[in-house]
């Protein structure tokens, strides 16, 4: 069995979680996720934690016991405390701005980037050269931000772009006559 499965999810209060016909739900204070369960895992609810198996001895049943038991520990902590990823803009000129659900980006290009946030997506902008993207899904939070950052991806000379607030970009050393 996945060592990793056989730790139960706790599950604190005010969040209710319904596993039913392959799909496992989980409302919170934040809000609310569902993903589809893997047919090989049994989930239980033991009143207030949830215990992950694998149905069978296959390789596969193992290894998804393990993945679901992480998957639905996220979806927990996303709807109690939520997920962030912080982006900064480095650069000269490099500004953004957040209208609604909107990001309007000036990233050195002829033109402004606007980029749309899926719905359950929320971005703030505290200074013109910060980002701050959260939500309650992990996976979606992580996937707008690696969008975001795609706009401008820090380049190796002067690391310009945009970038993760713990990401450390490794500088190259320019050509020498």
């Amino acid at each position: 069995m996945s060592r990793i499965a056989k730790y139960p999810v706790a599950l604190p209060k005010g969040v209710d979680v319904n596993v039913a016909s392959g799909q496992i739900s989980v409302k919170g204070p934040l809000g609310t996720i569902a993903r589809a369960a893997d047919p090989n895992v049994e989930v239980k609810k033991d009143g207030e934690s949830l215990t992950f198996r694998a149905l069978g001895n296959s390789n596969h049943a193992n290894a998804m016991s393990g993945t679901m038991r992480a998957l639905v520990a996220n979806m927990v902590t996303g709807v109690t405390r939520g997920f962030e990823k912080k982006l900064s803009l480095v650069g000269v000129g490099f500004r953004a701005q957040a209208q609604g659900d909107k990001l309007n980006l000036t990233l050195g290009f002829s033109h402004p980037v606007v980029h749309q946030m899926p719905k359950g997506v929320k971005v703030v902008t505290p200074t013109q050269t910060e980002i701050v993207i959260s939500g309650v899904d992990k996976q979606l939070v992580g996937q707008v931000a690696a969008e975001v950052r795609s706009h401008r991806p820090p380049e190796p000379y002067k690391g310009k772009g945009v970038r993760y607030v713990d990401e450390v970009i490794v500088l190259k050393e320019t050509k020498k006559k």
